[in-house]
């Protein structure tokens, strides 16, 4: 929790990971270039007290992990968003095995979402079934980029992704986790764009596809999408750090989003390891629009920075909010949201 005025506020990180990135896991160059990659936009866009080595990196502890989020940086939940990326990394990059591992221990903390690639067919199915088997699985995170062999990617709107996410349905895993954002080396750009987005989100209205990085650097046809999906969200991964390297640029997405998509559909995420959590809350709380800017996109109030630090996603995950980080006006209903995604349960409430 962080408290900062008077106000109290619950703080969910949607998206962190547990990867080993580190050169003895790195199957081929790409595996090294992508942890490079990664490195990069962790030091181009962390203040500089906050950088870490590049050996650290790509090999941090599960000590680092939980005293980074938990114990410095704010966080009441966390949620792990996998990527496996096996074709470059011997045991994989980020796997819901190794994260749930952690999850394992520490279930008053941790959440672990699960994965699927449509390119494993009915093998993979089978896998999806027993990932949700053993944890329970709330959500799922999607690469659209990844390699597999000789295929450069695939799309939401494939016959055979249309099979996983009737899967994900079928078992109850409503929070579906796309990457749609910046290219990561070696990885196709095109791979990345939003468009498929529009047809699964029609398709699987049961469904909330929470767009990460909120589709940057394609964020107006990311908001053109959102507004006419209702179930379609936004995860502020990537776009948070420019609320110190480039804070007007910053103003500009949050504000374009809220014009768009409003304040319920916005969801907080350091992308831990990348950038530590604790300087982003402190840095958002205390975030304002500039005021020549204000006439087009308005202010951002504490409830407002209070639903995207964690209401939001703890609506989405049924996760319990304390009474005291609640709302100064109660939150109205979500439009598109259907039974079982109701307003966000306040512990004692």
């Amino acid at each position: 929790m962080y408290s900062k005025d008077g106000d109290n506020y619950f703080i969910v990180d949607s998206h962190i990971h547990f990867w080993d990135g580190g050169p003895a896991n790195q199957r081929n160059r790409y595996g090294e270039g992508f942890t490079n990659c990664f490195y990069d936009y962790h030091r181009n866009l962390s203040p500089e007290e906050y950088v870490w080595s590049l050996e650290k990196f790509g090999d941090y502890s599960e000590q680092d992990l939980m005293t980074d989020l938990f114990q410095d940086g704010y966080v009441d939940k966390a949620i792990f968003q996998p990527t496996y990326l096996t074709d470059f990394y011997v045991n994989g990059f980020n796997t819901t095995e190794r994260n749930g591992a952690l999850v394992e221990k520490h279930p008053d903390k941790l959440i672990v979402n699960g994965a699927f690639d449509p390119r494993d067919g009915e093998g993979g199915l089978e896998k999806l079934e027993q990932l949700h088997a053993r944890w329970n699985l709330q959500g799922v995170k999607l690469y659209t980029a990844e390699w597999k062999g000789e295929s450069k990617g695939w799309k939401l709107s494939d016959p055979w992704a249309y099979r996983y996410l009737e899967k994900c349905q079928e078992l109850g895993i409503r929070n579906v986790h796309v990457h749609k954002g910046p290219t990561i080396y070696p990885l196709n750009r095109d791979a990345f764009d939003v468009a498929d987005v529009d047809e699964a989100a029609t398709a699987f209205p049961q469904l909330r596809f929470i767009i990460e990085h909120v589709g940057l650097p394609r964020l107006e046809d990311f908001c053109w999408i959102a507004t006419q999906e209702p179930n379609v969200y936004g995860g502020l991964a990537v776009a948070m750090p420019f609320i110190h390297s480039r804070p007007r640029y910053f103003a500009q997405i949050i504000g374009e989003l809220l014009y768009w998509l409003d304040d319920n559909r916005l969801t907080f995420s350091s992308d831990y390891a990348i950038w530590h959590p604790k300087w982003l809350v402190e840095k958002f709380v205390d975030f304002q629009i500039p005021e020549d800017m204000q006439s087009e996109y308005g202010v951002l109030t504490t409830d407002i920075k209070k639903k995207i630090l964690g209401l939001n996603a703890a609506r989405l995950y049924d996760i319990d909010v304390p009474e005291a980080c609640g709302l100064s006006v109660p939150a109205e209903p979500v439009a598109g949201e259907t039974v079982g995604a109701g307003p966000v349960p306040v512990a004692g409430g």
